[in-house]
């Protein structure tokens, strides 16, 4: 098996600079994508999808990267997919084409791209998806090899946190005034239900928990996890943090030292689906508000006043913007992403589709007529049951002779009793 890995690397640009505008308020920067991909292996092809003649500012640092730039001609229809179209057919011809190449790394986050990924996957090659957790499919993330956050990537030219105040106001945020703000940390305990499986699949395998082989199976339950979003450099400054907050225990030294649980687990974390049930009820209490839609902020602001006890990062949200995303995903909202922001309505599930028209009711049964019953004398009938008797045979008349001469026969003499 090839241990190396060879990266063709694919970049949906409209979608990836939306997205990164309206949830983090800044330009997107292809070097950031291209530098943690290069850690991960060797990049081989480079292709950008846009209407480049809209796009000035950003040929400059594509042609300073080395990405190809393909141009997508919109139809006069506006064919929003067609960037998606052109991107998924070159991915495959290069699948087909180009077997030394094992890895595709698409920079997106449509959801539209999940036939594509689970196609190559199909044909043995490894996928990473670049993209803001805050605007990518949850279920993009969920279903490639790795996930690599665009907020981890800017979180490496060592950006200060993000205070909990302004966060909730992140999506409203002047542009200038988010270049140097970042979501702060999430609590360690958040990631031990994720540690503990991977460390009983270990287990289960009488593997020994090293550091790489640890990440790699943490990997594989959850494409998306990062150490990052803890506060953490490396997985190795991960694991260090876990064992200072006595939750993990290590054994050994240098780079081969193993990690092993500690203790009784603290019971099962709250799963992100838990936090639904709130925002649902918000929803409909605000029912009217967002028929014209809403910022995140008074969204924000509507959970804090009905639920003050609610906080979306203890269900494993390092922000507001990825716990509405994962919301749209489960079709509860609908977010309307532009430049200048981010809009929330509500979602599919509180437009349920009309009800099917009923079906005609089927006509009724009708008896089929086997015509009339045959009658048997004697017998009673379903129509008549004491049927008339019979009427009896004609009487035969006795013919009377004529004479040939044509005279009437006479009758003969009537005879008299003898006297007695």
């Amino acid at each position: 098996m090839q241990d190396k890995l060879n990266i063709a690397v694919y970049v949906d640009y409209d979608n990836i600079e939306i997205g990164v505008r309206s949830t983090l308020r800044r330009d997107f920067d292809v070097s950031l994508a291209l530098d943690a991909l290069k850690e991960r292996g060797d990049i081989v092809a480079k292709f950008a999808y846009a209407n480049w003649s809209r796009q000035d500012a950003a040929t400059r640092q594509m042609a300073e990267n080395a990405v190809q730039m393909v141009q997508r001609n919109p139809s006069p229809r506006g064919d929003k997919n067609g960037a998606d179209i052109n991107l998924a057919l070159d991915a495959l011809e290069m699948a087909f084409t180009h077997p030394h190449v094992n890895a595709f790394a698409i920079v997106s986050g449509d959801s539209d791209f999940i036939p594509l990924v689970n196609k190559l996957k199909e044909f043995g090659r490894r996928i990473f998806i670049v993209g803001g957790k805050a605007f990518t499919s949850t279920i993009l993330q969920q279903n490639c090899h790795e996930f690599i956050s665009y907020e981890s990537l800017i979180d490496l030219r060592g950006e200060k946190p993000l205070p909990p105040q302004v966060q909730l106001q992140m999506d409203r945020a002047p542009r200038e005034k988010f270049h140097r703000l970042r979501p702060a940390p999430l609590e360690l305990s958040l990631a031990m239900p994720l540690v503990e499986r991977a460390l009983q699949v270990l287990d289960r395998r009488e593997v020994k928990a090293q550091l790489g082989l640890l990440k790699s199976t943490m990997l594989q339950l959850d494409p998306a996890f990062s150490e990052k979003a803890y506060g953490a450099n490396s997985f190795s400054d991960f694991i260090e943090k876990l064992k200072k907050a006595n939750l993990v225990e290590t054994r050994g030294s240098g780079g081969h030292y193993t990690i092993e649980r500690k203790g009784a687990s603290q019971g099962p974390a709250p799963k992100p689906e838990d936090a639904l049930p709130a925002l649902r009820e918000v929803l409909e209490n605000h029912r009217l508000e967002l028929e014209d839609g809403r910022g995140p902020e008074d969204l924000a602001g509507w959970l804090a006043a009905e639920f003050p006890s609610f906080d979306f990062k203890a269900y494993g949200f390092p922000q507001f913007s990825e716990f509405l995303n994962f919301a749209q995903d489960s079709f509860v909202v609908r977010l309307d992403r532009e430049a200048s922001g981010t809009t929330v309505f509500l979602g599919t599930e509180f437009y349920p589709p009309a009800l099917p028209p009923e079906p005609p009711a089927p006509p009724a049964e009708q008896e089929e007529d086997d015509g009339p019953q045959p009658y048997v004398a004697g017998q009673p009938t379903m129509m008549e049951p004491n049927p008339p008797a019979p009427p009896p045979p004609p009487t035969r008349k006795r013919a009377i002779r004529k004479p040939s001469d044509g005279k009437a026969a006479r009758k003969p003499p009537r005879r008299k009793k003898s006297d007695s």
